[in-house]
């Protein structure tokens, strides 16, 4: 019903910086919290960042002062911009949407991009 786009995603050098967007499409009723979500081989998906519909956000220790979220709701996009970019950074980003139809939520995934932070 809905789907999820990914793109933005890339190789950087350390210190560089990388703009993620992800836009959902298909039968959507309302968007609550979007977020980011990064996973590396032999490790659990991490969250990045939350946004909720009010435009309130978390960060993973990991990135606050570095990463921004940001939503277009009129767009239905959700955005990471990714500063100072280190290696430990390197990861598949999958964005994670919510949305709500009566009283039932739905929870939807991108398809990952690949963000490489290396010299």
């Amino acid at each position: 019903q809905v789907q999820l786009v990914e793109s933005g995603g890339g190789l950087v050098q350390p210190g560089g910086f990388l703009r993620l967007s992800c836009a959902a499409s298909g039968s959507i009723f309302s968007i609550n919290v979007m977020g980011w979500y990064r996973q590396v081989p032999g490790k659990q998906r991490e969250l990045v960042a939350r946004i909720t519909g009010g435009g309130s956000t978390n960060y993973a220790d990991s990135v606050k002062g570095r990463f921004t979220i940001s939503r277009d709701n009129a767009k239905n996009t959700v955005y990471l911009q990714m500063n100072s970019l280190k290696p430990e950074d390197t990861a598949v980003y999958y964005c994670k949407v919510s949305t709500t139809r009566g009283v039932q939520t739905y929870v939807y995934w991108g398809q990952g991009t690949q963000v490489t932070v290396s010299s």
